[in-house]
């Protein structure tokens, strides 16, 4: 289940999931590039609405050194989401029970974490129906290639726009929880109130 996906191991970014959406474009799910990309990355975490994402205030070297960090991981990955060939959205997997959420939930065999970041709009504003045909693409990576059963999410409880996105997408609230601080020597994420949110892929994909 902690295998990094053969695009990182192979130190190459290609495409891990690439899906033709109908009236949207081709969406492409791959390896985030610490480097390459950080200009991008580094842009969409300083802005305010992304507060919640923890990394305001951060330089882009700061950013791009998190992320090679985690490019070092076998339980957390980073992906960068193209529609065509424009960046849209930061995807991030973790294995739950390698996570501090393993502490307020009962992970089950199958599931998987993630973390969403889209990018802001563009100079035309929000598109009707862009939100929800990026998490169907990333339900589709999620269990259809990845094979998971369940995907939990845990929003900051302030961020109540991604708390009505997820449960709009099919998403079933769990409980607020509070996820502990860590404090490693290559990494410091402070404690955080969390809504715990869960969809399953019986949901998700119905047989």
């Amino acid at each position: 289940m902690s295998e990094q996906p053969p695009a990182v191991r192979a130190g190459v970014r290609e495409p891990v999931h690439e899906q033709v959406v109908d009236g949207f474009g081709t969406v492409r799910i791959r390896p985030l590039d610490p480097r390459a990309d950080a200009d991008v990355v580094h842009g969409w975490v300083s802005e305010e609405r992304a507060s919640f994402w923890g990394m305001n205030g951060l330089s882009r070297e700061q950013v791009a050194e998190i992320y090679a960090h985690m490019d070092t991981l076998d339980t957390h990955h980073a992906f960068l989401v193209l529609r065509d060939c424009d960046p849209v959205a930061l995807l991030q997997t973790y294995e739950p029970e390698a996570d501090r959420v393993s502490e307020c939930y009962a992970v089950r065999p199958g599931d998987i974490g993630v973390h969403l970041l889209l990018a802001p709009a563009g100079a035309g504003g929000g598109r009707s129906g862009w939100t929800s045909a990026l998490l169907t693409v990333m339900t589709s990576y999620l269990f259809l290639t990845l094979d998971r059963q369940r995907v939990v999410v845990d929003p900051d409880v302030r961020n109540e726009k991604a708390i009505a996105r997820f449960l709009r997408q099919g998403f079933t609230a769990g409980p607020a929880v509070v996820l502990p601080e860590v404090d490693l020597p290559e990494v410091f994420i402070p404690r955080k109130d969390a809504q715990l949110a869960f969809l399953e892929r019986a949901v998700a994909f119905p047989s």
